[in-house]
């Protein structure tokens, strides 16, 4: 297993943030990685995704988990290994919020993949964390 997490802590509060992160349709209006996202189904367990990272062609994702204002997590099965995508807000005392965003790579070919992989993959969560939180809080979003 491979794993790697970017944590923030922000002023902005979770409903804000998690009306951003449960608006998959919109995805690609902030998030640096992404072409185009579409939600196929209603925002609920089992349904799937449509993303198209940035210069590649479309991958399919599963909604694994959904906690409102709380935990959302998909997941993309390939080649042997697993893409477990998950976003936790935690609410901090006095307003605002922590928020992790984590990738863990599980599978058959995890080790072989992962160290390879999965930096490539999480290179830009501090820029998507960043433009996650601008978009929650109002602020246009800064691309790179």
């Amino acid at each position: 297993m491979w794993t790697h997490e970017h944590t923030v802590e922000t002023e902005v509060g979770v409903e804000a943030i998690w009306a951003v992160l449960a608006d998959l349709d919109n995805w690609a209006q902030w998030d640096t990685s992404l072409e185009a996202v579409s939600l196929e189904g209603p925002f609920e367990v089992g349904s799937h995704v449509s993303m198209t990272p940035t210069g590649q062609e479309p991958i399919r994702s599963r909604i694994v988990e959904i906690e409102e204002h709380a935990r959302y997590v998909d997941e993309t099965e390939f080649g042997g290994v697993r893409l477990r995508f998950g976003h936790t807000l935690t609410r901090l005392p006095g307003g605002g919020a922590r928020v992790a965003h984590r990738l863990e790579i599980t599978g058959a070919a995890a080790d072989e993949v992962g160290p390879e992989l999965g930096p490539a993959i999480t290179v830009d969560f501090p820029e998507a964390m960043a433009a996650l939180l601008n978009r929650a809080a109002g602020l246009p979003a800064p691309r790179g």
